[in-house]
């Protein structure tokens, strides 16, 4: 299929890429910061500290997955359909990780007693890390493939998408994005919390580019369980994994150098990466069935191009709008956080007074 039709349908597709890789970029730092702060911090300062980091912009980084979750509905209904159905044990346990989440940085500081903190802190990290191992296990899954039915769903249950290729997807994702956020601290912190994350940074690059360079070799070794005709040459997916994996290794370069913008930039980078190879797989499967013929593609998934032409026009008069809101939220909040100097009693001596 040629001429505009085609045109929107493949832009469409890309787009819901870019905000998955959006998404993935701040969201992944933001689920790597609490996953990592229970590591790094040693006492309530540090913690406080950590979660400011990401206070101000955590809940505007998730609606990346709300406009992604919202542009699949719209554009490729069948996808979404299926998507939402197969995966509704998975993603309810995403949703249910990323309400305790956001109820836990809410509800945190609401009492000062160290019980009720630890407990939200808890709350918190196991909110992060369920959705940062889960959408591995759920994009992997994506371009491994699924027994799809005829009628276009996918019937396999949690347990279904529980194997041990996803797992190893799922741990690659969870590891890129405890380094990713890592990073970010070294970015937001000072003093002996900044190099302990830094520390922390360089301790995860090597898991990381193990299990990301396991994940692509296994997938390239499988293959495509169906016929791709029309895919993109797998050339390209695979240079673009190892560009994702050679990234987070030059990232940790940026580290040593104490460049620690260049370092997070990189690791934004390996994200962008790393997605882009899982769109690039994909294209133009949307959805991979292990049975013939039955792969969901931006052409039998789609919605008319009536529907497609509205919703270029409305993404193009507010996308731009959006994001340099997004823009201008980081550019106020992008000092790093300095541990407060610690109180001396009125009536003490000043350290280094005779």
């Amino acid at each position: 299929m040629t001429g505009p039709v085609a045109s929107l349908n493949t832009s469409w597709f890309a787009l819901i890429g870019l905000l998955w890789t959006g998404y993935f970029v701040l969201e992944g730092f933001d689920f790597g910061t609490v996953l990592v702060a229970p590591f790094i911090s040693r006492d309530e300062i540090d913690r406080r500290l950590c979660i400011n980091a990401i206070g101000p912009v955590w809940d505007g980084n998730e609606v990346w997955l709300i406009v992604a979750g919202g542009a699949t509905f719209a554009a490729f209904p069948q996808w979404y359909a299926t998507l939402f159905s197969g995966f509704y044990l998975a993603l309810f346990l995403i949703l249910a990780g990323l309400i305790l989440r956001g109820v836990s940085f809410e509800f945190r500081g609401k009492e000062p007693g160290i019980r009720w903190r630890r407990s939200w802190d808890w709350s918190m990290f196991v909110g992060s890390l369920l959705p940062a191992f889960l959408w591995g296990v759920a994009f992997t899954n994506l371009i491994h493939g699924l027994p799809i039915e005829a009628d276009g769903l996918y019937r396999g249950g949690l347990l279904g998408l529980i194997h041990p290729i996803a797992i190893l997807g799922g741990l690659a994702g969870l590891s890129l994005f405890c380094l990713h956020g890592a990073t970010f601290l070294t970015l937001k912190t000072t003093g002996e919390l900044r190099s302990r994350a830094r520390r922390s940074a360089a301790a995860l690059t090597a898991p990381t580019v193990l299990l990301l360079a396991g994940l692509v070799v296994w997938l390239a070794l499988e293959g495509s369980p169906t016929p791709n005709p029309d895919g993109l040459t797998g050339a390209l997916p695979l240079a673009l994994a190892a560009l994702g994996a050679a990234l987070v290794l030059l990232a940790g370069w940026g580290r040593l150098h104490n460049d620690d913008w260049v370092a997070f930039a990189l690791m934004a980078a390996s994200i962008v990466a790393v997605v882009g190879a899982a769109f690039t797989t994909l294209f133009p499967r949307v959805m991979v069935s292990t049975h013939a013929g039955q792969s969901l593609t931006i052409w039998n998934a789609a919605s008319e191009h009536e529907t497609l032409l509205v919703m270029t026009v409305v993404a193009a008069l507010f996308t731009p709008l959006v994001l340099a809101y997004q823009a201008w939220t980081y550019y106020v909040f992008r000092q790093r956080l300095e541990r407060p100097a610690q109180r001396r009693d009125p009536g003490s001596t000043p350290a280094g007074a005779r």
